[in-house]
């Protein structure tokens, strides 16, 4: 089959177009068009052989309901046994709009349409396209989402193009879509109401017109005898091709628990070949700056959750063309928009999902911090030679002076000897240590005791303050360089790379111990 792609101005619909994409709708064939939610597949919701034909292209399982797409409110009466009372008010509030209403069907909905089940799912979409091609096809055009089944749902007629093309007869492309997940699922045969998919129109907003809504809390596994009473319901959903894994916890430790996961993986990490893993990161616009390993996309801004919905599907499906072999996720929560994101990404993981707690209690410190006199010298030097080393964890690498009056260069001989061992820290700027340095998980080693104890005179006493010698159990402290040889510079050097592998293996030993101890 040949599959003839379409493209649609939503401001001057071709009605030539329409026409002809509507008689396919008549004649039981299959056609691909935009919603404001995701594409849809759409067929004649009343032609079993047409649902037949729409499970087959999509590979979907028979017992998997379709919603029925109306262009007309009144088209709903034709097709149900009964209007609950509350009904007419979600319609009036909804319609057009992302909100599928489960209702007892007559007998003019096939049993193939809706899965089996004594009951249909209907909406009436907001989108000109839509509505058009649903008046022109009859009047009751049945549409799941327009991709193979398990796979991220398309937001544009590319996606569509992806899965089904030479498959389906027509797709109708009218761009990117409005809201980007689908839409809310509604169970009207329930007392009182329940929410079986959530989406853009959240419990919240329900609730504002008919009262008491639940949310149904069961996830029917693929074993389960039951049918599903909705789309998504039970099987794998939004799937990308790659492991995925959903990070939950506060923002500020998802990412710390995302940077330690996927530094572990990059580093570490080897595939059966021996080849190194991708590594995928769904991030925010305001946390994606603040990761160091892996490609690293933005899903949208949390300060305006409209644009993850609308990115979710497009994302997973550029980390599948860029082949990574695991993707880490950020997790949402907090407004309500967040259960229709998170019930996709928890679908997208196969609901495998970490406490970010659970990871950052491996880790005690995340960063580690050199004090030196005046940062232009030791210190630096510390700092740079402990970033080559092989750690297991991650850390931010810093250095600190406790007199520094104002941002002075790197000593050159100490700017020499790292230059002469393929070192460049000629960038360097010295930095004032301040109160705000000490935090619980920052470790900070000083050069000599003298800086130790100017830190504890001044901003009192704290656990994780040490001389470096101390903490890697050396009797002897790293000495002022000033004014010494550059012989004795390079003596020095040396004295800071054998400091630098007790303390990295140090470390790499406290953290295989807690790691072995999580696993």
């Amino acid at each position: 089959m040949k599959t003839k792609i379409e493209k649609i101005d939503r401001m001057q619909i071709d009605e030539a177009i329409m026409e002809e994409a509507g008689q396919i709708i008549k004649q039981g064939g299959l056609v691909a068009f935009p919603t404001e939610t995701v594409y849809g597949l759409g067929a004649n919701a009343l032609d079993e052989e047409a649902a037949r034909k729409t499970y087959t292209a999509k590979g979907r399982p028979s017992d998997n309901p379709l919603i029925v797409h109306i262009a007309e409110k009144s088209a709903l009466e034709e097709i149900v046994e009964e209007l609950p009372e509350e009904t007419k008010a979600l319609t009036d509030r909804f319609w057009p709009g992302p909100l599928t209403l489960i209702l007892k069907k007559n007998a003019r909905v096939p049993y193939g349409t809706t899965g089996g089940l004594d009951t249909v799912a209907v909406r009436m979409p907001d989108d000109p396209i839509a509505l058009e091609l649903i008046l022109r096809g009859g009047g009751y055009v049945s549409a799941p989402s327009a991709n193979t089944s398990g796979r991220p749902s398309p937001t544009t007629a590319q996606h569509v193009a992806e899965d089904l093309d030479g498959k389906i007869d027509m797709i109708l492309d009218g761009g990117n879509v409005n809201i980007g997940v689908e839409s809310t699922i509604v169970d009207m045969t329930s007392t009182p109401p329940m929410i079986l998919r959530p989406g853009a129109v959240t419990k919240e907003m329900l609730e504002e017109v008919i009262g008491e809504v639940e949310t149904d809390r069961t996830l029917l596994s693929e074993n389960s005898p039951q049918a599903p009473k909705a789309p998504g319901m039970k099987y794998r959903h939004y799937a990308p091709k790659a492991q995925m894994i959903l990070i939950e916890g506060s923002p500020s430790d998802t990412v710390l628990a995302i940077k330690q996961l996927a530094y572990d993986k990059a580093v570490f990490g080897r595939k059966e070949n021996g080849e190194p893993y991708r590594i995928g990161i769904i991030a925010t616009a305001e946390t994606m700056s603040q990761y160091t390993y892996g490609t690293v996309k933005s899903i949208g801004s949390r300060e305006n959750r409209r644009t993850i919905t609308k990115n979710l599907y497009g994302i997973l499906r550029e980390f599948d063309e860029e082949g990574v072999d695991i993707i880490y996720s950020e997790g949402f929560f907090g407004e309500a928009i967040d259960a229709a994101i998170m019930n996709r990404l928890l679908k997208a993981a196969g609901h495998k999902r970490i406490p970010a707690s659970e990871i950052l209690k491996l880790q005690t410190y995340r960063r580690i911090i050199f004090v030196s006199k005046d940062d232009n010298c030791r210190g630096p030097m510390a700092e740079r030679l402990f970033q080559r080393q092989t750690l297991l964890q991650e850390y931010d690498i810093e250095s600190r002076g406790m007199i520094v009056l104002f941002p002075e260069p790197m000593n050159p001989k100490a700017e020499e000897i790292m230059r002469r061992n393929e070192v460049d820290i000629s960038e360097h700027e010295a930095l004032a240590f301040e109160e705000k340095d000490i935090t619980p998980d920052t470790l900070i080693l000083t050069m000599e005791k003298a800086q130790k104890r100017k830190i504890i005179t001044e901003y009192g006493f704290h656990p994780n303050i040490f001389t470096l010698n101390e903490y890697i159990d050396e009797e002897k402290e790293v000495e002022s360089m000033y004014g010494k040889s550059l012989e004795e510079y390079e003596a020095g050097y040396l004295e800071l790379e054998i400091y630098m592998r007790k303390l990295a293996r140090k470390l790499n030993t406290e953290a295989k111990e807690k790691w072995e101890e999580y696993i």
